[in-house]
């Protein structure tokens, strides 16, 4: 150890080059953003496009069905899916992650360009946008003031969220609850009539009276005059001036056939904050910008607005991300440190030396620190997954310096070296130990980097911080480590006095006890250790699986629907009944009530924000609410369909749910019968909660048959009878014009409609005047008027229908759901041509076990080579390897015995144990190997080696446990994700620590039995 020696003799040098790694990574950490999540791109593309007034049956053929044939082309497609609701079309384009999402796009932008003129007359241009999975908003403003609710739509309109936007790091902002000034002109149908007119007439006439068109330039000589037709219309009283047609001799104008009102916009959305209407503002953040720091931002804009606020006016902020990002974040710094404390205290329990202590201890904010300066290079953020390799790092990188201090403890203590000969010569003597070690637990982790699908986006920045972590505390323990050991190490003791206490000598009596019979009757342990291997089978059948566990995060949505049909009005009073019963539980603090705040989300559909107080100030959790919510729905609002889910951290668009079933088939009839089966009998399974369908029953609807032998005999054509109706009854959501408001700068909408009167019941429909070749004729002269029932959404996945059956978890695993629903589909007796799936979260599972299963193995396939380097030996890294599959029943045992289940975090605490239990049979087996050599009998060598690595491999297997009990023991913000991962590795280690210590020099043995047999000597003789 060439490194070791020159910091021993140089001890300066050691100390500058090691502070070098300190200021570099305390810089660093001053430049890292805080964040939930690490910055990832997704190459998914959505694709929206409006068709208004268009049905569900006719975006899906016309526009949707176009879009995918188009885009179904472009190269590396994962998932192709879409769902048409009444005039919106979207669709999703999952592309495999090797691509990039901006190329993606703009393949997407291509194939669009080619097929623009296929689509219906009326569509408007398609709008092309990369998902972004910081989509989901990270702040809510609620703006509230007594006034109008016309200004009040203004004041949050003008005076916060434009200047919002401009706040660096703010993506959108969409405006929830707010009514838009507008100009209706109100048409009078009999006095259409009276005139001979048409809405069309109408139409045009403000269409070409209201405009204001340059004319260009008129030369004078030295100055140029511009030209300008000034045909606006100043004031709104002067739209009813506008002249519409000349009727024998006589000028028609608006006024004469129509009401002209200044007012707003029709409500189409809602928001209503603790009982009182207010407008919401949902901020979303720019992708790859730091949500911290763009709610902080945000909210400094905010403090600077209030002042010009209209007296009254208030600003409230909720659905703050940043505040759970923060509590999360503090927490784990806190454990990251009562860990360190805690390691450092187990080992002042062994060495029983302050000084030593301090040493070892130094280690860890050495190793983490200068961890920072890394990740700062990688780009990488303090999010939920660094801080947590980081926290779990405390009780990794620690090791190496206990072993380096250990063993020169042990050349002072026993051989009488001096100090800078114990350090350098302990160095040189568990060198090549250590290193394999910490590379073997590099390649534990590094593998994790590099799984498949999404989770290994996630999971990359662990695993590599990680392995930086643990490659920092390799070049710590061989630099600054024997420097402290070969200038301050301390022995108390006289030459030869053991350095044990009564304890640990009867500690290291009763274990060299145990190892001797157990090397008496080896293969009983061997029989021990295949029961404790195929015991792995029973106890995964018993432990269930999750995705991810729930975190409590003070806040939780509510998702109620009415019967289709219903009016936004009829929503809202039934929101505010759910509001009020939600008002009397005292851990409720915040209430936010919308309707159409989600793109394809009809009237009927409303959501409720629930906001509680910390949860350092209550006792009941987030899921016990959410339990007590969904029992108040059921008993009050029985008829409602309602789901009761935590917050979806992650945007991207769509509906979610822990379990997601999509059922795939030609004929949507016979998913919409197959899906009602599967609900019904969904809805019966304990432990599934919140069960619902994305097809639900038809939405009522006017259906108008045009006769077109009738139509066309009096020279009409379909497009001539929608776009009348279109106009009349729907206010024809295309733009007629827009009026200037020369005093605020701004243009308003103009809508032609019917005047209620004549358009608030079906049989008035059919009265609706339409021109034809023999003057105004009734609807209902060329078309029949009739009620039926159409779709409210058509889903399609793979260019196939679907339907889409949701359900949440409460107190069932995601595995246990997924094998109840399996046995209903088999009992369903799912037609030919037709399929079904799970998506989301359970596809997700799924890739996550297989993408565990093969990190796995090519870790075990990396640790071989590496101890097979190390040991030049192919023998010796099997003997090491066999403890491997012991760690797993035992983590499992421990999620088992604390009621946990298995998820992403405790599958990466499974990481850990691989990691962490060979590296107690490689310091077993290479001292074993160093006093063998030096001509020791084998079974005195194993006692002996055992018993003197005994100590460092106890000091780092209870400095990992001390470590890892402040996580284990949380119950603070984001508790629930960390607790899993503990529990594995505490329990884990704890209960496989003895078997493991037995098994490897038994399986030491045996193995060298079998290399000395005499078959093995006749064939190396034979091969010589």
């Amino acid at each position: 150890m060439k490194l070791a020696d020159l910091c021993i003799q140089r001890p300066v040098f050691a100390t500058m080059l090691v502070s070098a790694l300190v200021v570099l990574g305390t810089f660093s950490y001053r430049e890292l953003g805080v964040d939930l999540f690490p910055k990832i791109e997704f190459p998914y593309v959505v694709v929206t496009t409006r068709f208004p007034g268009a049905g569900p049956v006719e975006v899906e053929s016309q526009v949707t069905k176009v879009i995918e044939e188009a885009v179904n082309t472009v190269s590396g497609i994962d998932e192709l899916r879409s769902t048409s609701y009444e005039s919106l079309s979207q669709v999703v384009i999952a592309f495999q992650l090797s691509r990039n999402a901006g190329a993606c796009a703009q393949d997407v932008r291509d194939r669009l360009g080619r097929v623009q003129s296929k689509l219906p007359q009326g569509v408007e241009p398609p709008v092309i946008e990369k998902i972004d999975p910081d989509a989901s908003p990270v702040l809510s403003v609620v703006v509230s003031a007594p006034v109008d609710p016309r200004e009040l739509t203004e004041i949050a309109r003008k005076q916060v969220k434009e200047p919002i936007e401009s706040v660096l790091g703010v993506g959108q902002v969409s405006l929830v609850g707010g009514r838009l000034r507008e100009i209706h002109v109100s048409l009078d149908a009999d006095a259409l009539r009276a005139h001979g007119l048409t809405p069309v007439d109408v139409k045009t006439a403000l269409q070409r009276q209201n405009v204001e068109v340059p004319g260009g330039l008129v030369e004078t000589g030295p100055t140029d005059l511009v030209v300008r037709t000034l045909g606006r219309v100043r004031t709104v009283e002067q739209f009813g001036d506008v002249v519409v047609r000349e009727v024998a001799g006589a000028l028609v104008r608006i006024r004469d056939v129509a009401t002209v009102v200044d007012t707003r916009q029709e409500q189409r959305t809602l928001a209503r904050l603790d009982g009182t209407a207010a407008v919401a503002l949902l901020v979303q953040k720019q992708s790859g910008s730091n949500t911290v720091d763009v709610v902080r931002a945000v909210k400094a804009r905010l403090q600077t607005l209030l002042p010009t606020l209209p007296k009254g006016a208030t600003l409230t902020t909720i659905r703050d991300q940043s505040r759970f990002i923060l509590a999360s974040f503090h927490a784990v710094m806190e454990h990251l440190v009562l860990g360190a404390i805690l390691a450092s205290f187990v080992v002042l329990l062994f060495l029983k030396d302050a000084r030593t202590t301090v040493m070892v201890a130094l280690s860890i904010p050495t190793s983490i620190i200068s961890t920072f300066s890394l990740m700062w290079l990688m780009g990488f953020t303090l999010n939920s997954m660094t801080l947590l390799a980081l926290t779990l790092a405390v009780g990794l990188v620690i090791d190496d310096a206990i072993v380096v201090h250990e063993n020169a403890f042990r050349h002072m203590e026993e051989l009488g070296k001096p100090r800078r000969k114990a350090a350098s010569d302990a160095a040189r003597e568990i060198g090549l130990a250590v290193m394999a070690t910490t590379f073997s637990l590099v390649v534990i982790f590094v593998p994790v980097a590099f799984i498949p699908g999404i989770i290994g986006r996630f999971l990359g920045s662990f695993g590599l911080t990680m392995a930086f972590s643990i490659m920092v505390s390799l070049f710590v323990s061989f630099t600054l480590t024997p420097m402290l050991c070969g200038h301050f190490l301390k022995v108390h003791q006289a030459k030869g006095e053991s350095r044990h206490s009564w304890f640990d000598r009867l500690f290291e009596a009763c274990y060299i006890w145990l190892l001797e019979r157990s090397m008496n009757r080896r293969w009983v342990v061997v029989g021990l250790s295949l029961a404790c291997v195929l015991a792995t089978v029973p106890l995964f059948k018993r432990v269930g699986m999750d995705f991810v566990p729930a975190d409590d995060q003070s806040e939780f949505s509510i998702s109620v629907k009415l019967r289709e049909g219903a009016s936004l009005a009829q929503t809202s009073r039934v929101l505010a009944q759910v509001e009020e019963s939600l008002r009397r539980q005292p851990t409720v603090e915040k209430l936010l009530a919308t309707i159409g705040d989600q793109a394809g989300t009809g009237s009927n559909e409303g959501q409720i924000y629930v906001g509680m107080v910390d949860l350092a100030r209550r006792k009941s959790s987030q899921s016990d609410l959410m339990r007590q919510t969904r029992e108040i729905l059921a008993q009050r609002f029985p008829d409602l369909i309602t789901t009761v889910s935590p917050i979806n951290a992650i945007g991207g668009g769509g509906k979610h749910a822990d379990l997601m079933l999509s059922l795939q088939g030609p004929d949507l009839e016979v998913l919409k019968k197959l899906s009602s089966e599967v609900v019904a009998k969904l809805r019966k399974t304990p432990g599934l909660v919140d069960v619902d369908s994305s097809q639900s029953a038809g939405k009522p609807e006017l259906d108008i048959d045009v006769d077109r032998e009738r139509a066309a005999a009096l020279g009409l054509d379909v497009l001539d009878v929608a776009s009348t109706i279109r106009t009349l009854v729907g206010g024809d959501e295309e733009q007629v014009t827009r009026f200037r408001d020369e005093v605020r700068g701004e243009e308003y909408e103009v809508r032609v409609r019917l005047q209620e009167r004549f358009r608030n019941r079906p049989e008035l429909v059919a009265q609706i005047p339409i021109r034809s070749r023999e003057g105004l004729l009734p609807l209902g002269a060329v078309a029949q008027v009739r009620s039926g029932l159409g779709p409210t959404q058509i889903g399609r996945y793979n260019r196939q229908r679907q339907v889409m059956i949701l359900a949440n978890l409460q107190g069932l695993g995601l595995s246990e759901a997924q094998t109840a629903v399996e046995r209903i589909l088999a009992d369903a007796r799912i037609p030919s041509g037709y399929s079904a799936g799970f998506l989301g979260k359970g596809k997700n599972m799924g890739e996550l076990v297989s993408g565990f299963v093969v990190a796995f193995l090519l870790s075990t396939v990396f640790m071989y080579m590496i101890l097979a380097g190390q040991f030049e030996s192919f023998v010796h890294p099997i003997t090491i390897l066999l403890s491997l599959p012991l760690c797993i029943p035992f983590g499992v045992l421990a999620l088992v015995l604390a009621g946990e289940r298995l998820n992403l975090w405790s599958m990466l605490g499974l990481f850990m144990l691989f990691g962490i239990v060979k590296k107690n049979a490689i310091l077993q087996v290479d001292y074993t190997n160093a006093l063998r050599e030096t001509g020791m009998d084998r079974l005195k060598a194993i006692l002996q080696a055992n018993a003197t690595r005994l100590r460092p491999i106890l000091m780092t297997t209870l400095t990992l446990i001390a470590g890892m009990i402040p996580m284990a023991l949380s119950t603070g913000p984001g508790a629930g994700s960390r607790r899993g991962m503990a529990i594995v590795v505490i329990g884990g280690q704890t209960l496989c620590l003895l078997i493991t210590l037995l098994l490897t020099p038994v399986a030491y043995s045996l193995f060298d039995d079998l290399v000395n047999s005499r078959l093995l000597r006749r064939l190396r003789s034979m091969v010589d």
